[in-house]
């Protein structure tokens, strides 16, 4: 077997070539170090360093043996790391998006939980600007949407805003008042003020010239799906979440197109250990392979 605290000091030594400063980095007399290294030496049968006049340099067995130590090492504080994690606990309070609390956080939540079972998650759905300036004194991490390159916090990825309509169900974006040549107002069934994608959908139908109007509001997004389900009035969604009874309308129904949104992570001041572990956990669910650089 070989004692983690005598690889440890090796690989000191043969990063800094030299006992002196393997000895300094570990906070140990250059002795103690070298006699780790000839107690290494005892216990594979060779010498692993060479010490000449031309200064200190691995022998073949050196060579070998040190890419085994660092993986060695690798895996045992990856090992202490993970265990010591099994002991957090505590609970954090998350506040996310609908849309991602009943698609996509509760997957991850699930393994989480797995993971650390010690921690406890009480989770918020709903309009995520209110719930921001609340970081630290009811929240201690919010997922939440903002305009692509604004918002702060952890960027995870990136979503575009589309509209949708009923499957099965004609749209209505090209139809005409009766009696007239003027295209009717628009349906349109969305989320009570604060949301980024109504704020969105009024601009864009207004710099477009088209007429609108707001005819279901609601916080629940089963109900707005529902409305537009129906083909009682048109929505917006992130195409990634297109729900299955919605299908994407753009312009070639008459509609504009509408901007990016960034998905992004924040933590509140001072995070506790529980809290961070989510964070981090939330964070490689949820960022996609190609937005990986930039978490």
């Amino acid at each position: 077997m070989l004692d983690p605290d005598l690889l440890r000091a090796f690989v000191a030594v043969a990063d800094h070539g030299s006992f002196t400063r393997g000895a300094a980095a570990l906070n140990r007399t250059q002795s103690a170090v070298s006699m780790q290294v000839q107690r290494l030496e005892g216990a594979v049968g060779a010498a692993v360093l060479d010490r000449s006049r031309r200064g200190l340099r691995l022998t073949p067995a050196g060579e070998v043996l040190l890419g085994y130590a660092r993986r060695i090492l690798s895996v045992s504080a990856e090992a202490m790391g993970r265990l010591r994690d099994l002991q957090v606990e505590g609970i954090v309070r998350l506040g996310v998006m609908e849309d991602y609390g009943t698609r996509l956080v509760p997957p991850l939540l699930a393994g989480f939980a797995a993971a650390h079972p010690r921690i406890q998650v009480e989770m918020v759905t709903g309009l995520t600007t209110p719930m921001l300036p609340r970081l630290g004194e009811r929240f201690d991490l919010v997922l939440a949407m903002h305009a692509a390159g604004d918002g702060g916090g952890t960027f995870l990825r990136r979503e575009q805003a589309v509209w949708a309509a009923g499957r099965d169900v004609a749209a209505e974006p090209g139809a005409t008042e009766a009696g007239s040549d003027k295209p009717a107002p628009l349906s349109l069934a969305l989320y009570p003020q604060g949301c980024l994608f109504r704020t969105w959908a009024m601009a864009a139908l207004d710099t477009a010239g088209r007429p609108w109007r707001l005819a279901f509001v609601s916080h629940s997004l089963a109900a707005v799906t529902a409305i537009a389900a129906q083909g009682l009035a048109v929505t917006v969604v992130k195409a990634g979440l297109l729900p299955p009874e919605l299908r994407r309308l753009g312009n070639r129904d008459g509609l504009p197109p509408l901007p990016e949104a960034d998905i992004r992570l924040h933590r509140a001041p001072g995070l506790a250990p529980a809290g961070e572990l989510l964070a981090r956990h939330l964070a490689t669910g949820l960022t996609l392979p190609e937005h990986a650089a930039e978490v």
